[in-house]
């Protein structure tokens, strides 16, 4: 979702992927990507239910979607190099393929099933995109109201030593990911590693990746954690409280990388910091509260009321724009016998208006989504679902095909890769849907590329976490990864 700190707000939608390890990498891994995302990524909408699915994965046309969409995924790759937002790709790329699918298909007369097949993958996205839109909402105002910030300046105030600050920002990252989502609570994170370690460079580095590797943990367990469990938990196949069977193996993941790593720590004490703990805003506190009970109402409306979880989210913005009603009065009260220039300052800054956070979403995120769900969805519309499918899970079970697909969204992102799996629908039993769901979770955590918690630290600490410096401790990470899987059967098989 983003950076909450004011100074860090751009970089919330920038990437590392500019950083030199991963450039001097990227030509190298792009044939191989985009080799893969042919084979993958042609499935990646949700479980078709139109029965008019289309048979031309050996016809031209679609040889052209395929080309068409590998084109575009190539551009989004290369996003830091040529400076062109991922989004714009992806949206032109799903108008043409749709363009040529439907004049194909209008020659053969089946114009009725195009628009059955597009209005299923857009209604999905519209689902997506309202949850997150109210959640980048909520997660924008607490920041705004500086509660994220007075985090930070808490605990770098309190003369930590390095490696109790190795342990407490992991902690903290493993125990804020379930509900602030991966992203957020990485950054925040992060941002309280550079103030405390800017003579440590190592500290720094180690910081980072057991930042990415706790937050991607606890993203795992929760239906609001990251966007993969959310997908997940909107299609029906895992109830809501199944999804915390995956608390234990998705600690046992975070803990064994921490514990190795935590070794190279050192105990010394950084310099104290005279910096002052932020002041909450008005409202801040009771904003934290509120999307507390709008994640309450969305699960409620889901397991009470059979209602998708979105209409709980959008019943959930009533209560933030209610609040910011009695906000705004409070605030004025506050200022209405203050000088006419400091109400010009001090009240129009601690004012709080609800469109302005709806306005610093992450409207390129949304939109590549859009673009992404829209082409794969027609890819999956042309016949190769059933390939992919078939072929996968077929030829190798589900236990090995779900867990290549927690290595392989180290490499792709986890949000495409899980969608191929509920566009597959293979048959699976809930211990399976599971195992996916930790897996692609946890699995970008093998690589700084492979999530977008590694990426945005890669911008933010740019010079200390990169590329190299986390591959190093790959292994230590994949170490994890398979002492989760194994927990996972452990408890739950």
């Amino acid at each position: 979702m983003g950076t909450y700190f004011k100074d860090q707000r751009d970089e919330r939608y920038e990437t590392a992927l500019n950083s030199p390890g991963f450039l001097t990498q990227s030509h190298h891994m792009i044939k191989m990507i985009v080799g893969i995302l042919i084979l993958l990524l042609p499935v990646v909408s949700y479980a078709q239910k139109d029965p008019h699915i289309l048979n031309l994965t050996q016809h031209w046309v679609g040889y052209l979607v395929l080309a068409i969409f590998g084109i575009a995924y190539t551009f989004v790759i290369l996003e830091e190099k040529i400076h062109l937002s991922k989004s714009k790709p992806v949206l032109l790329a799903a108008g043409i393929i749709w363009i040529i699918i439907a004049w194909s298909q209008l020659q053969a007369g089946h114009d009725d099933w195009v628009e059955q097949a597009i209005h299923h993958d857009f209604l999905e996205y519209a689902e997506l995109f309202f949850f997150l839109l109210v959640a980048m909402t909520y997660i924008n105002a607490i920041a705004e109201r500086g509660v994220f910030k007075a985090l930070r300046d808490w605990l770098t105030s309190k003369g930590f030593s390095y490696r109790q600050l190795f342990w407490l920002t992991g902690s903290l990252a493993f125990m804020l990911s379930p509900v602030a989502d991966n992203l957020t609570t990485s950054l925040i994170m992060c941002a309280v590693i550079l103030a405390v370690g800017k003579d440590h460079p190592q500290f720094i580095a180690l910081s980072c990746i057991n930042i990415v590797v706790a937050a991607n943990a606890g993203g795992a367990f929760s239906p609001f954690g990251d966007i993969t469990t959310l997908m997940v938990w909107q299609s029906g196949l895992i109830p809501f409280q199944d999804f915390f069977k995956l608390f234990l193996p998705s600690l046992v993941n975070f803990l064994v990388p921490a514990i190795i790593m935590s070794f190279s720590i050192s105990k010394d004490k950084p310099g104290a910091e005279t910096e002052s703990i932020t002041s909450i805003r008005t409202g801040g506190i009771g904003m934290v509260f509120l999307f507390l009970a709008t994640i309450v109402t969305a699960v409620s409306f889901h397991s009470f009321l059979g209602l998708p979880p979105v209409y709980g989210m959008m019943f959930g913005l009533g209560y933030l724009k209610i609040y910011a009603y009695f906000v705004t009065k409070k605030v004025r009260k506050k200022y209405l016998y203050y000088s006419d220039v400091v109400k010009d300052k001090a009240q129009q800054k601690e004012e709080f208006n609800v469109f302005d956070m709806i306005a610093r979403s992450e409207w390129d995120t949304l939109f590549f989504f859009y673009g992404v769900i829209m082409c794969v969805g027609a890819l999956g519309f042309l016949g190769y679902l059933v390939f992919v499918s078939d072929f996968f899970y077929g030829n190798f079970g589900p236990t090995i095909a779900n867990t290549a697909v927690g290595v392989i969204s180290a490499i792709i992102d986890n949000i495409p890769v899980m969608f191929a799996v509920l566009t597959m629908n293979p048959e699976m039993s809930e211990f399976q849907w599971l195992l996916v769901t930790l897996t692609a979770g946890v699995g970008g955590s093998l690589l700084s590329i492979g999530s977008a918690a590694g990426v945005a630290l890669m911008g933010q600490a740019r010079g200390h976490y990169t590329f190299f410096s986390h591959l190093k401790w790959t292994p230590v990470i994949a170490l994890g990864y398979v002492a989760g899987i194994y927990v996972h059967f452990l408890i739950n098989g």
